[in-house]
């Protein structure tokens, strides 16, 4: 069965077809770089990374996009209110490019913790004024934007099709509280293209219709078709941005182009919560991820995060976390035992035959069934009690270096979810050392030396490394 994924456009579960047979175009929208990430970004961005892993695991040539939001992001999500970064700027008393290069840097190193690898593209709204301004342009051309005192707003009744991808009527948008009322606006349903920079407005620059900025939505139609062109394959984003920001990309994007559909499929991943209500920044009730990661280790977060599925709503429960980290730790365990008897092999491509695995073909259909990761994580339960069969039986042990290679696919290539290093960081010098230790163990026990080996095993412990005993001898890992 070929990938399907659910399009929030069509609101069908559909094949996946390229529109270019060994290529595929992603753009996930990206972050507003005015504070530190939460729990909803890791879910957001973790389904982009494991969506970009698969399709790359399944043979395509991925360029992925993910835009950085550093100017135009008002503190409403529509017209009004301030620039989010004017206003942690002024907080701070910092420049506001001074906020967005230091939270930008902040950013990236929380989702390197998360094995969140970096976009191949990755475009700041500050550095593609001109790209947003040809666009505008093109809209006002049409007849799609008009200009009202250096405001350029989109003319919502132009666009018959505008509310297609969130189901809105113009009446319901009027009533949703994400639009607003200015008087030089023809309709309130109308959004900003284009603002005016009042006096003293630090991000500003100049334009045919005067000095201003870009409004937020603008950005990722002009991002997404200069290095995607248009259409693309795949636009994902959180479901908070449903409406207005992807519904005015569409829009601002298709009535400027004249290209239909603007992207094929719309991925949209569920919000986190925290007893029930959306996690957010403005909401206050934010689970930052540094502070997360002084409490859990990175990995075990994400592994949480992969056990619920993007569409669905994923409630932040520290028993959660503890209950999933518990699983988490029975894999790795296996890993590392397979890893170590392996020793260390080079990386390499899955064989046919490796393929054709029974639970690799049943990983393959979960995750073409729209990236199905709760049940792809079942099967990695699967493949670890397969494993400590093969481990327990020597026999079988010429089949180990391809169940190294099956682990390294599925559960590192794709999921992400394997630590970097060998043996949960141990690198060329631990192993050998550690291998020495345990034949020293081994032998002071055949002799009888036992208060030599219990000193090894308490001297390790002391330093986080934990000895066990097994029939197949005795492995170490840390705590």
């Amino acid at each position: 069965m070929p990938l399907e994924i659910y399009n929030t456009l069509t609101r069908t579960k559909q094949p996946f077809n390229p529109i270019h047979p060994e290529s595929v175009g992603l753009y996930v929208c990206g972050p507003t770089v005015y504070a530190d990430s939460h729990v909803g970004h890791a879910k957001a961005y973790i389904m982009g990374d494991t969506v970009h892993r698969y399709l790359e695991f399944s043979g395509y040539l991925v360029t992925y996009v993910q835009n950085i939001t550093d100017v135009g992001h008002l503190t409403d999500d529509a017209d009004e209110g301030e620039d989010k970064l004017l206003v942690k700027g002024a907080a701070e008393k910092k420049h506001p490019m001074a906020v967005a290069e230091f939270y930008t840097r902040r950013y990236y190193e929380d989702m390197t913790r998360l094995n969140v690898l970096p976009p191949d593209i990755a475009p700041r709204a500050s550095a593609h004024i001109l790209e947003q301004q040809e666009l505008i342009q093109q809209l006002i051309d049409k007849g799609f934007a008009y200009v009202v005192d250096g405001n350029v707003y989109f003319d919502v009744a132009r666009d018959t099709e505008y509310g297609k991808l969130s189901g809105r009527k113009s009446e319901d948008q009027a009533a949703s509280g994400r639009v607003e009322s200015r008087t030089d606006k023809r309709s309130p349903q109308d959004f900003a293209l284009w603002k005016r920079a009042e006096k003293g407005h630090i991000l500003r620059w100049p334009s045919p219709w005067g000095d201003g900025y870009p409004g937020w939505h603008i950005e990722c139609s002009a991002m997404s078709a200069k290095y995607l062109g248009l259409p693309f394959d795949i636009h994902g984003a959180g479901l908070e941005n449903v409406f207005p920001h992807n519904e005015c990309e569409i829009a601002q994007s298709e009535c400027g182009t004249g290209v239909k559909p603007f992207a094929n499929i719309w991925m949209h991943n569920n919000m986190v919560t925290v007893e029930g209500k959306k996690m957010g920044k403005s909401l206050g009730n934010s689970s930052y991820l540094r502070d997360l990661f002084e409490i859990y280790d990175p990995l075990t977060l994400r592994f949480t995060i992969l056990q619920s599925h993007y569409r669905s709503t994923t409630e932040f429960k520290p028993e959660a976390i503890e209950a999933a980290g518990a699983g988490y730790q029975k894999l790795l365990d296996t890993y590392y035992r397979l890893e170590q008897k392996v020793g260390d092999v080079p990386r390499r491509a899955l064989t046919d035959e490796e393929r054709a695995h029974p639970l690799v073909k049943q990983f393959v259909a979960e995750m073409d069934d729209d990236f199905n990761t709760p049940k792809a994580v079942a099967v990695l339960f699967d493949l670890a009690r397969e494993t400590n069969t093969t481990l327990a039986d020597p026999n079988r042990y010429d089949t180990l270096e391809g169940l190294l290679q099956i682990w390294r696919a599925l559960a590192d290539d794709v999921l992400g979810i394997i630590p970097t290093g060998r043996a949960q960081g141990q690198d060329n010098l631990a192993g050998p050392l550690m291998e020495m230790i345990i034949g020293l163990r081994n032998q002071s026990r055949a002799d009888k030396n036992f208060a030599l080996s219990d000193k090894l095993r308490t001297e390790l412990d002391k330093i986080g490394i934990v000895l066990e005993d097994s029939k197949q001898g005795t492995t170490w890992k840390k705590k």
